[in-house]
């Protein structure tokens, strides 16, 4: 078997938009960069879902006073009434979506039949659940299986977490632009692509205006096993970008 090539590397986030899928389907490895600090106000404990009274937030409790500067993985949640209402609210808004009662069981289990209380967890058990629906096998794994030591500057550390993977390629999305070093890549003979996330096609979706920023499980419901036509990572072109010199 030929070692990885191309490699994604993301804090992990509750149920995810399409998008964060389509990074994980593009890499041979995506790695969870979860020994990062925890931030508030973000994806990692939250996402949207859409309802007949408009978008929703769905956010897992976490503990948060006296905590500041926890990594998400040391991120424990608050309180484990969450899982019942979310599913609640997952019942209400996706009730008469067409591929709702195909996935239900597989999701139900998920929400009702864990007691984990540690947050990257919970995230990594429902992002390769997902996965498994969308026919995604890129393996999943996290930064804290390859020992790579915190670096001052967080493009040296990515760089060196892909070179440690046996990565040849990064892939990122697009925010990073703004903010990631390549000297770190290139001296490790790394190239770096960034994902395009424009024009994403629109699919049948209930409650009103089509909203794009979802969670993923809005396009699951909706269309089941032809959610994969509405994503961009299943084409032949990949959506990718390479970085400048």
């Amino acid at each position: 078997m030929r070692p990885p090539r191309r490699v994604a590397i993301v804090q992990s986030s509750y149920v995810p938009w399409k998008g964060y899928f389509d990074l994980v389907n593009l890499a041979d490895v995506f790695v969870l960069l979860d020994d990062v600090q925890y931030t508030r106000s973000d994806w990692r404990n939250r996402n949207r879902i859409k309802t007949a009274d408009g978008l929703r937030w769905l956010t897992i409790p976490v503990s948060v006073k006296g905590r500041f500067g926890q990594r998400i993985d040391e991120t424990r949640i608050a309180d484990s009434r969450w899982r019942k209402r979310h599913w609640r609210s997952l019942e209400q808004a996706y009730a008469r979506a067409p591929w709702f009662e195909q996935q239900r069981d597989r999701f139900r289990a998920l929400y009702l039949d864990s007691t984990e209380e540690a947050l990257s967890t919970v995230n990594r058990r429902f992002i390769e659940a997902i996965c498994a629906a969308l026919g995604i096998t890129t393996s999943v794994t996290s930064s804290t299986e390859y020992g790579v030591q915190v670096a001052a500057d967080p493009s040296d550390r990515v760089a060196a977490l892909v070179a440690a993977v046996g990565g040849s390629e990064y892939v990122s999305g697009p925010r990073a632009r703004a903010y990631l070093r390549l000297e770190p890549f290139h001296v490790r003979g790394v190239t770096v692509s960034y994902i395009d996330y424009d024009g994403y096609p629109e699919y049948h979706q209930l409650h009103g205006p089509f909203e794009h920023q979802v969670s993923v499980l809005d396009l699951l419901f909706n269309e089941g096993p032809d959610a994969w036509r509405y994503m961009k990572s299943f084409t032949a072109e990949p959506p990718l970008v390479a970085a400048g010199p």
